[in-house]
């Protein structure tokens, strides 16, 4: 079984992508190399292979032939990766995951979006919000936890969506003043109609069926400028999930996304009265475009009792999502500790009284 290899022309050790300054590093003689490098770099790996016509460019053929499936028996994800990754466990349920075989070309995403914060960063970030929750468990982000901390890229389709809307309502505006002795109330009442062409650019959703959708969609936003054309050398140090179900699947999440953010709105180009009343809702999508991009995020579950926690860090943001686990036997503790202070707190009060 082939692998690709993106070395260093220095030393011809193996190059990784940095989130922390955005360059292709190469870890063992410290040589740097930007974007534009790494092209002519990639550029020379091709020229080589055309050497070899066994050896493929980079399209969906090359990428089935340059990629792996490391499959997890236990919950059945499927993360997908370079022979450089060392995907020994799965960052899902932490059990050890095996080598299935290649992913077909179908599976190629069409854009990256690359991390931009780095796993120390992200180590950083995921222990100042232990900082703030008391009652986590001891060994909740202990050392072994930490080497469990994953950069995936979870793989979306990302929607640009046509929606015509119409909206009509009944609006109201109360006002109410005082004449003497006497409170007056005057209430008006309109006929509220709205129609609207609306077009909603980017609007995500996580192709992985295991992977939390709410969580995944607490974790955005995700700024797509940064996209970058997929490349290989991208999943360089990072583990990635293929996805396994299609846009088609993928559909009616989508369009129910599309339908609340425009029926919002709408409602709120009705804010002028004081209260609103819908008597018709029509809201339809009539065109979608879609594109399958690898999207950066940092994971790490935790298993407490017979439930697992899902943690997720933004990896372009560093918008932190996830909710924590409380250990019974801390806030026990807590209760009692409370419990004792307000006992003494009341026998020294009787004492001073006496």
């Amino acid at each position: 079984m082939e692998s690709v290899a993106f070395k260093c022309p220095n030393c011809n050790a193996d190059i990784k992508f940095s989130a922390a300054d955005q360059k292709f590093n190469c870890e063992y003689c410290g040589s740097s190399f930007t974007e534009q490098e790494m092209k002519e770099i990639a550029a020379s790996i091709e020229a080589q292979a055309a050497n070899r016509p066994e050896e493929a460019v980079q399209t969906d053929s090359e990428f089935e032939e340059q990629t792996n499936i490391y499959h997890c028996d236990s919950c059945g994800a499927e993360i997908m990766a370079d022979e450089n990754t060392a995907a020994t466990f799965c960052y899902y349920c932490h059990n050890p995951v095996v080598l299935a075989g290649r992913v077909s070309g179908e599976f190629r995403p069409k854009y990256v979006l690359p991390f931009q914060i780095d796993r120390k960063t992200a180590i950083g970030h995921f222990q100042d919000w232990c900082k703030k929750h008391w009652f986590l468990p001891k060994d909740f982000l202990n050392a072994g936890q930490q080497e469990k901390i994953v950069g995936l890229y979870v793989p979306f389709w990302v929607t640009d969506v046509n929606v015509n809307a119409e909206m009509d309502a009944l609006g109201k505006n109360v006002r109410t003043w005082t004449s003497g002795s006497y409170q007056y109330t005057e209430t008006k009442e309109f006929a509220v109609a709205r129609k609207a062409n609306v077009v909603l650019k980017g609007l995500p959703a996580d192709g992985a069926s295991h992977i939390d959708d709410d969580l995944m969609e607490a974790v955005e936003p995700f700024d797509y400028q940064a996209v970058k054309p997929f490349a290989m050398q991208y999943l360089s140090g990072f583990m990635a999930e293929k996805y396994d179900q299609d846009f088609s699947a993928m559909f009616p999440r989508i369009q129910k996304r599309a339908v609340q953010a425009s029926d919002q709105l709408v409602r709120a180009s009705m804010t002028h009265y004081s209260s609103i009343s819908v008597t018709r809702s029509d809201i339809k999508v009539m065109n979608t475009t879609w594109d399958y991009m690898l999207l950066p995020v940092w994971f790490m579950t935790y298993k407490y009792g017979d439930k697992i926690y899902e943690f997720a860090l933004n990896g372009q943001t560093a918008k932190f999502v996830g909710t924590p686990p409380l250990s019974k036997g801390r806030v026990a503790a807590f209760c009692t500790a409370i419990g004792l202070i307000a006992a003494l707190i009341t026998l020294v009060v009787g004492v001073i009284v006496k």
